[in-house]
């Protein structure tokens, strides 16, 4: 087993790494950049390393700074979560190249899926279906209108390179093509640094699924079943579920076959998501995510395995891939993300201090945070603040258990997503299980909040104000509550120095 985990990320993703490392006796060490107020995922490490340069989002992009640090960390074994550098093969190569074992994909692997016209050319020849479309990059607007015709419209413009929902442009009539390709190819050029485009048959109101793989590298690779991830806005998933709600278990079956045979093919090593477009009792491959997926708890809520400890125990040599019969779906899981965004205002980002974080509780509810009272939440990053994850025996039980608990969440000081999850899993279609990519949009806004929850959100913060002003006043000979006050040192083991870098105490 390695000896020290340098984990390249932030937030909660950080502290989910970071946690299973301590659980495996591994020594955690979190990536931290100056200026990154609100890097809550340093609590959870053994030792912080700090990364070069001044400006927080662009230390945690620049590949050979990441490296350096890892290495000054003295460091066996890099993760790089998800986002950021998690699927760039030259970030990998130079994780492997300053002999550090890279838990994820081969860097070669990562560069073949990572092109989506190679990835689609790889499914068509493992025999796996694809949405109907091209293999190589749009020249020009007047080739993509020639091969619109010939599809027929709608269609959908998508960038080659990257993903996350950027650089995807809908057609539905031949006026509307050349705009939305100058506008789909600037995209994906800031997005991805790349701005080659691909067409495809716009399937309507498809449904998102999507299946877990882990595989050795070798050709073995074993599935942890599936996820729904149809409920989505601007192409971004707001919450997950496995199994699929009414799938046809052939159909089941064929999706999760398919996914096993690509990822096979392509010898993919670690963990990895195959996605799928579902129309028409039909299923169409869409694309490979090359590193764990935000919505991995789901997976695990229902297989019961630590998909984070059994990577890094295949990367570490230290056990084989599960036999397939090992892995079994038990329950239900669903899963909201919890973004500091306005449900109300097109979803938009509402960065800012959180001032109150209460989190849900009881028999099956786990949430996954590196956030707390006091975490600030950057308007350069990500707008994750937490990931509620339920499981139960049976859907519907998990639907109300999820209801539960967003009603004991409460968030101070930023406006969530919560009141957009109450709102959509009441829902008529997502209680019924019969939900598209299109329902976010068809749904709307959640309507205000009855007058009785209002006040006592206020009440709620009110107290929440005169306490944090009674803690205000408190000194350390009469703290507030009666305690002595914790030493520095006892606070957690780390302090930043005079100069910026971390030290350990």
């Amino acid at each position: 087993m390695f000896e020290r985990l340098f984990v390249a990320n932030r937030g909660e993703i950080a502290a989910r790494v970071l946690r299973a490392a301590r659980e495996m006796g591994v020594e955690g060490v979190a990536a931290a950049a100056r200026g990154d107020g609100g890097a809550g995922h340093l609590r959870f490490a053994d030792r912080v390393q700090a990364l070069p340069g001044d400006d927080p989002r662009a230390a945690y992009l620049d590949a050979r700074g990441v490296v350096e640090a890892a290495r000054a960390a003295g460091a066996d074994a890099l993760h790089p979560g998800y986002g950021f550098l998690s699927e760039s093969p030259e970030f990998a190569q130079l994780v492997e190249d300053a002999g550090i074992a890279f838990i994820g994909p081969r860097p070669d692997t990562m560069a073949a899926f990572g092109v989506k016209t190679v990835a689609r050319r790889m499914a068509r020849e493992a025999g796996v279906p694809t949405v109907p479309g091209t293999e190589e990059p749009l020249a020009t607007p007047d080739e993509a209108l020639a091969l619109a015709e010939g599809l027929g419209y709608p269609v959908a413009l998508k960038a080659s390179y990257g993903g996350g929902g950027r650089g995807i442009r809908v057609v539905r009539e031949p006026g509307e093509l050349p705009a939305a390709f100058a506008a789909a190819t600037r995209e994906a050029a800031q997005a991805f640094g790349r701005g080659d485009l691909y067409i495809e048959k716009l399937l309507e109101r498809p449904r998102h699924i999507e299946v877990q793989v882990v595989g050795d590298g070798h050709g073995r690779v074993v599935h942890f079943f599936e996820r729904d991830c149809s409920m989505q806005r601007r192409n971004q998933k707001l919450l997950e579920e496995s199994p699929a709600p009414n799938l046809d278990p052939a159909l089941r079956e064929r999706l999760l076959a398919d996914a096993v045979t690509l990822a096979a093919a392509g010898r993919y090593r670690s963990a990895g998501t195959v996605e799928f477009l579902v129309a028409g009792g039909s299923h169409y491959f869409m694309e490979v995510n090359a590193r764990l997926q935000v919505e991995h708890p789901v997976s695990e809520m229902v297989t019961g395995w630590d998909l984070v400890r059994l990577t890094v125990e295949l990367a570490a040599g230290d056990r084989a891939l599960p036999d397939p019969a090992e892995v079994v779906a038990r329950g239900h899981a669903v899963e909201c993300r919890v973004n500091a965004e306005d449900p109300r205002q097109g979803f938009l980002p509402t960065p800012g201090q959180i001032t109150r974080f209460v989190l849900p509780a009881g028999p099956g509810v786990r949430v996954d945070t590196a956030a707390a009272a006091g975490t600030t939440v950057s308007p350069h990053f990500d707008s994750l603040v937490a990931k509620l994850v339920v499981h139960a025996p049976s859907r519907e039980e998990s639907r109300r258990r999820m209801l539960r608990a967003i009603g004991e969440f409460s968030v101070g000081g930023v406006m969530t997503t919560l009141p957009y999850h109450a709102f959509a899993v009441a829902s008529t279609p997502f209680a019924a299980g019969e939900y598209s990519t299109a329902t976010v949009g068809e749904l709307g806004a959640p309507p205000p909040p009855p007058r009785e929850a209002r006040d006592a959100a206020a009440l709620a913060a009110v107290l929440a104000e005169v306490m944090g002003e009674a803690g205000r006043r408190a000194t350390p000979a009469r703290p507030a509550g009666g305690r002595r006050p914790r030493h520095p040192a006892m606070r957690g083991p780390y302090r930043p120095g005079a100069s910026g870098a971390f030290h350990e105490l």
